[in-house]
């Protein structure tokens, strides 16, 4: 048994634990652009102007995209974004995820957060690939904004300027709100809207949390505690397989545990003391018996 359980080629091989090794921690905001996430994405095809990258930055808690493309990713091309395009139009956020990546772990932007009091935090990341759902979203921006979204079951665009938007149907089919617009009137309702805006926004804040928390629930029933030791050794499932082969490893390794960030993540070393640069979850990763 012992001698089956230590195999090398078996321990590569195998599909490995299924469960969830720890409880879901939800990321919530206590109040709009309170906190932001932000991620570069790309490179896309090059389009005029050398343009082949894409900033996108979104609210935790209305789930508003601010978006722009830029021909480059340096750590002063993230600060003219977040001062342009957050802190002019949002105001100062309190906290910033992003991953760590050079640009935002360079002097020039650590300088900046700390000149404005901003937190920064890294998410605690599993593999490098990019965020396939915020390059999706960025080819729907405007219906996203315009959806309710379903943890809120509001609109980002209402929860961040008050107001319902005017969509393209009701400029050539006359709506209610179109059709009994009175100019005269249009201040006064305005100002209805803002008052209401705080409401709307604490109503949406309730619904999310109890969202989260319906899905935390269901996630942790089947949830099987797994941790690590310090120096324990263990494989790191192989996130990139070469579609060549045909029947390739799914893991890599052994590596060896050097430290726990919390809620599962750990830092690896090789096994000549070479520090593995990002964290890895106790999802990707499993006991190596030598």
């Amino acid at each position: 048994m012992n001698y089956v359980k230590k195999c090398d080629k078996c321990q590569r091989f195998t599909e490995g634990h299924k469960a969830p090794p720890k409880r879901l921690h939800s990321v919530t905001s206590p109040w709009p652009f309170y906190k932001w996430r932000i991620d570069i994405l790309g490179p896309f095809p090059i389009t005029p102007g050398q343009v082949k990258f894409l900033i996108v930055a979104i609210d935790y808690f209305t789930k508003w995209i601010e978006a722009e493309s830029t021909s480059i990713i340096s750590s002063k091309r993230i600060r003219s974004f977040l001062w342009k395009r957050i802190i002019c139009r949002f105001g100062i956020p309190a906290e910033l995820v992003s991953d760590n990546g050079t640009q935002f772990e360079s002097c020039v932007t650590t300088e900046f957060y700390e000149g404005l009091k901003i937190k920064q935090l890294f998410a605690l990341v599993e593999h490098p690939q990019s965020n396939g759902l915020a390059v999706a979203a960025n080819k729907v921006l405007w219906s996203y904004h315009t959806t309710p979204h379903s943890t809120t079951n509001e609109t980002p665009f209402r929860l961040t300027f008050g107001t319902k938007v005017m969509i393209p149907v009701e400029i050539g089919e006359p709506s209610p709100r179109t059709a009994l617009f009175a100019p005269g009137e249009n201040e006064d309702e305005l100002r209805e809207n803002l008052d209401m805006l705080q409401e709307i926004r604490e109503i949406a804040h309730v619904r999310e949390y109890a969202v989260k928390a319906r899905v935390a629930r269901k996630y942790d029933q089947t949830v099987i505690p797994r941790s690590f030791k310090l120096h324990e050794l263990v494989l790191r499932k192989i996130t990139q397989r070469a579609y060549s082969n045909k029947l390739p490893p799914i893991w890599e390794g052994p590596f060896r545990v050097i430290e726990e960030v919390g809620r599962g993540a750990y830092y690896l070393e090789c096994l000549d003391g070479k520090k593995v640069s990002r964290t890895w979850k106790a999802t990707a990763l499993q006991i190596y018996y030598s």
